[in-house]
């Protein structure tokens, strides 16, 4: 019946639908404006940069931006790599040469280490055959800085031999740990003849360690083993780099260096899955900008974060350790609007809120129509109770008759209640219970006697 679906009629009911309507969008919108928590893996362990990822969280949690980074620590950049690799972070702090993941894309570079090899200038080295037989001194370090070092001595067809004893063959070159702090010591001794360190060149340490080669170097004249076919070995080990150590970096008079030392070097990235949205991509890089001098109160480590460099768009994608194109995004000035990112899911709510509406509103105008048709019913029904009444000679019938008279006149007064309808409708309603009423009235058993008197008269 299509009284059953009364209820939907009723201003409550689509009061109640606006109120889904608008609060359906409200939900969207702040699922839209919540802050993005990003899983971003950090190592080493003992580095700068479990530090300096903390320092940005921070950073991004006082602020009012939409990020938030939460951190997932490892002792090594081959497992916070494969963190990444694997889908347990969005972001991951990555050495290139130790493992590159294949779902990994730059954002930015945290910082470049250059490989230094640095010696008192009588110790007579000044290229990589040179220290063919030579005791290398080197401090703390990582396995991937020994791959480093091996790759490199392998391709000058050097070998590398690790520990202070023993003596070293014609090709090969010992490697003694020293501390950092005892180098100057080590070199005097004669213990080692050069020292190695794989470092930002600018670091305060390296700036240290040179030091102390010089304070032995008669003069203070100090020889760097260059990497002259830096890009042979580049094109040999793709997932180096070629670092140019600028001349009078440490030291102006004398300056030291006397010029620009061509060397090889890795890079800690911040990567990022390949699956990160640009919008998001961009947005973390944009923040590693923006918030770099607060994260700088926390950590020196801050000042050397930079963007990687690119000649184009295309070189950035296809390299072979290609840049996320969020991150290019922001780097070329192309981010995109609130409206254009979310653009798309903005018009698919509008045209799902439009398409309830309309369904609400055709479904409220179906109704009224079979609300019509059942005034018709009850007027047409009434209509009929008056012939079957005067057809009708059993009282019972006639009972029957008007009771059922009586529901029809309560659909009617429920009818006018919920609808308010116009007073051409109810008058008709009204005409038909009278004369259906009337009718029924007229023969009951009792009518004809009571109007006798006045038939009798006429």
């Amino acid at each position: 019946m299509p009284t059953d679906l009364s209820w939907l009629l009723r201003r409550e009911t689509l009061l109640a639908g606006a109120v889904a309507i608008l609060g359906t969008a409200a939900l969207a919108a702040w699922y839209l404006l919540q802050a993005t928590v990003l899983t971003v893996a950090v190592a080493p362990r003992d580095g700068t940069e479990p530090g300096l990822i903390k320092a940005y969280a921070d950073a991004l949690d006082s602020g009012s931006t939409g990020l938030r980074l939460k951190i997932l620590a490892f002792d090594d950049v081959r497992e916070s790599a494969a963190a990444l690799q694997d889908g347990r972070a969005d972001l991951a702090v990555v050495r290139p040469d130790v493992l590159l993941p294949t779902n990994g894309l730059t954002l930015a570079i945290l910082r470049d280490q250059a490989m230094i090899i640095a010696s008192p200038e009588q110790a007579g080295i000044k290229d990589f055959p040179h220290l063919a037989g030579k005791r290398l001194g080197i401090g703390a370090h990582r396995d991937a800085d020994i791959w480093l070092l091996k790759s490199l001595l392998g391709y000058y067809g050097l070998s590398l031999e690790p520990g202070a004893g023993g003596g070293p063959g014609d090709r090969a070159v010992v490697l003694v740990p020293v501390a950092e702090d005892a180098v100057g010591g080590a070199l005097r001794e004669k213990r080692i003849d050069a020292f190695i360190s794989i470092i930002a060149p600018s670091a305060p340490k390296a700036l240290d360690l040179v030091a102390a080669v010089r304070s032995v170097a008669r003069g203070g004249k100090v020889e760097f083993v260059a990497v002259e076919d830096d890009d042979a070995v580049i094109e040999r080990f793709p997932k180096l780099q070629a670092v140019a150590i600028p001349g009078g970096l440490f030291g102006g008079r004398p300056k030291l260096p006397a010029d620009d030392v061509k060397t090889v070097g890795a890079s800690y990235r911040l990567m990022a899955r390949a699956s990160l949205s640009r919008a998001v991509a961009a947005d973390m890089t944009q923040q590693l900008f923006e918030k770099r001098t607060e994260a700088g109160h926390a950590t020196e480590a801050a000042d050397y974060v930079q963007a990687p460099s690119y000649e184009t768009t295309v070189a950035a994608t296809s390299a072979r350790i290609p840049i996320h194109p969020g991150a290019l995004d922001y780097y070329e000035r192309e981010q995109h609007g609130f409206v254009e990112r979310y653009g798309d899911t903005l018009y698919l709510l509008g045209a799902l809120a439009g398409g309830l509406v309309s369904v609400l509103a055709w479904i409220r105008q179906r109704l009224a129509g079979l609300r019509r048709e059942h005034v018709d019913e009850i007027v047409e029904r009434l209509l009929e109770i008056a012939e079957q009444a005067r057809a009708a000679r059993d009282p019972a019938a006639l009972a029957g008759l008007a009771r059922e008279v009586d529901r029809l006149a309560a659909d009617a007064v429920r009818y006018a209640r919920e609808r308010a309808p116009d007073a051409a409708t109810m008058s008709a309603v009204a005409i038909a219970l009278d004369t259906a009423r009337a009718t029924i009235a007229d023969l009951r058993p009792g009518a004809a006697r009571r109007g006798a008197p006045s038939g009798a008269q006429g």
